[in-house]
């Protein structure tokens, strides 16, 4: 079971970046996903999350209007494209998946399998 998220770095305010989640060795359609973000010393805090066929969408409020969950399960991929970034966005992002719950998960808890995350940098 696999996660590899891609498509971090360096951007200046105001601009944007779309991240990719690539998954193997699982059935990505069976599992709701979510994208996560963590700062050092501050907990993994949920940015979207989705569930298993795409009808359903959460996105938190500091992000709401800016970024966007999507997945393409034919390519067990998941998307987070992220426009109008803000300097405190700037954070190591993970993708995650679940098969435990229903619906879009809000939670880093309930979900089982995680990416090695990826560096978001956004300059003011």
């Amino acid at each position: 079971v696999q996660l590899q998220a891609s498509g971090g770095g360096l951007v200046q305010a105001g601009g944007s970046l779309r991240l990719s989640c690539a998954a193997s060795g699982f059935i990505l359609d069976n599992h709701a996903i979510g994208w996560f973000r963590q700062t050092p010393g501050k907990e993994r805090e949920v940015v979207a999350s989705i569930s298993r066929r795409g009808g359903s969408t959460h996105h938190s409020d500091s992000v709401k209007g800016r970024f966007t969950i999507s997945r393409d399960n034919s390519k067990a991929t998941m998307y987070l494209q992220m426009n109008s970034l803000k300097p405190e966005d700037t954070a190591v992002y993970y993708c995650a998946a679940t098969n435990l719950k229903l619906g879009f998960p809000k939670t880093a808890g309930e979900y089982q399998h995680w990416g090695q995350g990826t560096l978001v940098t956004v300059s003011s």
